[in-house]
């Protein structure tokens, strides 16, 4: 089914009902968000520990000790606040060019959301300031770079709290402004301080990866959606055979995604009049098109993996220490650690078939029938000749983005932190593969519309397209005209691929076919 976060209006945060719509619907389309009762009960709770541990100067990590390396050092109670206040100002280390709102507002709603969970002793203001934050759009600027996935994403974390400090850069209505700037505008309250424990609450967790990266896998799960109706065009460009979906060759393997996307197969080719007069031209296609199922279908279970693994994340507590009520236990141990997210967060396989579908209705030997890239002057006109070189191109740089940045790890703190995730890198490549994904695809939808003119004006095999493609072509052609002569071709294929980011096409899809998957 077509995911709708759109349709998603406010949420109530309470530490453990946030799912993969909900999260886009506030991150991305500014879902308003409140605070549940009970969450507040249970941070109250445990607040009242914390502050009972550094009364009693119990030693506890964090509390009553420095970080990292520095846990062997005693904290006097007196400087406890200055020690959380000091671990933000330290660590707020990345580089490079911001993160976009919607990352960093997903950031700020998973540490909320973690901080609900009433086991991290912060006060319950820190989250009723996220949560106003989010309300209000004050959204703070937060560089991509500098986590490396373990001890939480500490550097990219303590960018975001410095606004709650009235210090640090926000974005607000658009503008960016010092942090207490836009506090001030927007009518929020700053901290002078924080106090024992709040530094790490802060920081420790894997909010930045887990943003970036769920925010990547809805957009790969729509970009796989896409990757079946597209491909559905290109097989009717193609001239494809039938026989390929039937139901009994896909149910005697029994994969899940490979039955789900032949069954998309069926629902998307039924009705065309181009594949009713050519299912006896030949005895089978190649791959690119006989195997959309086993290779689009790989892909969706790959993405039901991750989308299980994020959607744990997104609800998961992932500070360190932890503190529990019923035994006053204070445990140190490691659940900001990355790896279930950089594990998951790599396909370039959907780009993979998309270019080869691409070449075969650009190359004369490979289109059944279909011009020499696609022109009708061949010579003269190169057609869609660099399309697919494009399309080759970022497929070929996927491949270097998805080398796991999870096999690599350099300790750090003194080498106390000596096995690292990684996994804040990983996401941001797996946005990265996304990117050139929507492109490749980009690519591939303009060339199966030109290729449907081309059989169309050869007329070998009628006229008559699936509805659901009918619209799906008009609607390319209201902002891409026939390639009829070469002309500056960068900007059609600008406007595919806004086509493809905006999430309109899907919306046509359900128009026709209401139970698309």
């Amino acid at each position: 089914m077509i995911m709708n976060p759109t349709a998603i209006k406010h949420v109530v945060v309470d530490g453990h009902s946030l799912t993969l719509e909900s999260f886009v619907a506030i991150a991305r389309y500014n879902a308003t968000v409140e605070l549940a009762p009970s969450a507040l009960e249970a941070m109250k709770k445990s607040r009242a520990l914390a502050e009972k541990i550094a009364a009693e100067g119990r030693v506890a990590y964090g509390i009553t000790t420095g970080f990292g390396e520095f846990q062997k050092v005693a904290v006097p109670k007196e400087m406890s606040n200055q020690l959380s206040t000091n671990l933000i100002l330290s660590h707020c280390t990345a580089a490079g060019e911001p993160y976009a709102d919607e990352i960093v507002r997903g950031m700020m709603l998973l540490r909320a959301n973690a901080l609900c969970g009433g086991v991290s002793g912060v006060r319950p203001i820190l989250v009723e300031m996220l949560l106003e934050m989010l309300n209000k759009g004050v959204t703070p600027v937060v560089p991509q770079k500098g986590s490396l996935g373990s001890s939480g994403d500490l550097a990219p974390l303590a960018h975001m709290t410095l606004p709650m400090l009235g210090k640090g850069e926000a974005m607000y209505e658009g503008v960016k402004m010092p942090g207490a700037e836009a506090m001030a505008k927007a009518g929020i309250k700053t901290l002078d301080t924080l106090v024992s424990k709040e530094g790490l609450g802060m920081t420790n967790g894997t909010c930045a990866m887990t943003s970036v990266g769920a925010l990547a896998l809805y957009d790969t799960i729509c970009a796989a959606q896409l990757g079946d109706v597209i491909a559905s065009m290109s097989f009717e460009g193609l001239t494809g055979l039938r026989n390929a979906f039937d139901p009994r060759i896909h149910q005697v393997r029994g994969q899940k995604g490979q039955m789900l996307v032949a069954a998309n197969m069926r629902k998307l080719l039924d009705g065309s009049e181009i594949l009713d007069n050519c299912q006896k031209d030949r005895v089978q296609d190649a791959y690119a098109l006989r195997c959309i199922p086993q290779l689009h279908g790989a892909c969706r279970d790959a993405l039901d993996y991750v989308r299980e693994k994020v959607e744990i994340e997104l609800n998961a507590v992932t500070d360190n220490p932890l503190m529990f009520l019923d035994d006053e236990a204070v445990i140190s141990g490691g659940n900001f650690h990355g790896e279930p997210m950089a594990l998951p967060f790599a396909a370039s396989e959907i780009a993979d078939a998309s270019e080869r579908r691409t070449e075969r209705m650009v190359n004369p030997a490979l289109s059944n029938g279909l011009t020499a890239f696609l022109t009708t002057q061949a010579g003269v006109n190169s057609g869609f000749m660099i399309v697919q070189y494009a399309a080759a191109s970022m497929v070929s740089e996927n491949k270097i983005y998805a080398h796991p940045a999870s096999v690599d790890s350099i300790p750090s703190s003194a080498n106390q932190e000596d096995i690292v995730s990684m996994g804040t890198t990983a996401a941001r490549k797996a946005k990265m593969i996304l990117q050139n994904t929507q492109d490749v695809l980009a690519d591939e939808l303009m060339t199966a519309c030109q290729a449907i003119d081309i059989r169309r004006r050869l007329n070998t095999h009628g006229q008559g397209m699936t509805p659901l493609h009918e619209a799906l072509y008009q609607h390319v052609r209201e902002k891409v005209a026939f390639y009829e002569i070469d002309r500056e071709i960068w900007p059609d294929i600008r406007a595919v691929e806004a086509m493809i980011r905006s999430g309109e096409l899907l919306d046509i899809v359900k128009e026709y076919i209401p139970d698309f998957e």
